[in-house]
């Protein structure tokens, strides 16, 4: 369901289009990202926002699996960014690679600037977690995904096998709800996801 809102149509305003979406399952929530991941190329940048447990992770999975990247996609939180680079014998040979951002830590723009995302920016897709207010500088055009769990709160934490823990349990199926906005002249048309059992 597409929900559209008025406003200017400068990077910074009101985005151009609104597309709201339910998912029911974790998998459902793969399948997006990676459904959204065919219409995405070098220089594309993505705001994720959403609680903890929200899917943030399951999300950009999915994003990996449709750029094909090299798996291993977890949160960077303790690294602040990860790059995994585009697979030869993948989906998509010769794509970008994804550059995978975790903004929770970062309190301005400037300590973004302080990471130097500019260098891969234009090569790669890049997704930032909890980067609103915080990288719209950085291009005109950009896509923020809001990931929502629908009965609130905080996923629990679960231990995984390197000791790390994992805030995005793989089969938590809650339903969420994801709201994705277009933002500058590169999302002036909204994109078409095809992705089953997604409405």
């Amino acid at each position: 369901m597409s929900v559209p809102e008025t406003g200017g149509k400068e990077s910074g305003g009101a985005p151009l289009w609104v597309q709201t979406l339910t998912v029911t399952t974790a998998d459902q929530t793969h399948a997006l990202g990676a459904a959204l991941a065919g219409v995405l190329r070098a220089g594309d940048l993505l705001v994720l926002t959403g609680e903890l447990g929200a899917g943030k992770t399951t999300f950009t999975q999915g994003l990996g699996e449709g750029l094909g990247v090299r798996e291993g996609i977890i949160s960077p939180t303790f690294v602040l960014v990860r790059i995994h680079p585009n697979l030869p014998e993948g989906p998509r040979p010769g794509g970008p690679d994804l550059v995978h951002v975790d903004a929770y830590r970062l309190g301005s723009a400037a300590e973004i600037d302080d990471i130097d995302l500019e260098n891969t920016l234009d090569s790669a897709v890049t997704v930032v977690e909890w980067g609103r207010d915080r990288v719209e500088h950085l291009t005109e055009s950009r896509l923020e995904v809001e990931l929502h769990r629908q009965l609130g709160g905080a996923a629990p934490a679960h231990q995984t096998g390197n000791g790390a823990l994992d805030f995005e349990s793989e089969d938590d199926d809650e339903a969420r709800t994801i709201i994705i906005r277009g933002f500058g002249p590169r999302w002036a048309e909204q994109p078409v996801l095809a992705a089953e059992g997604i409405s």
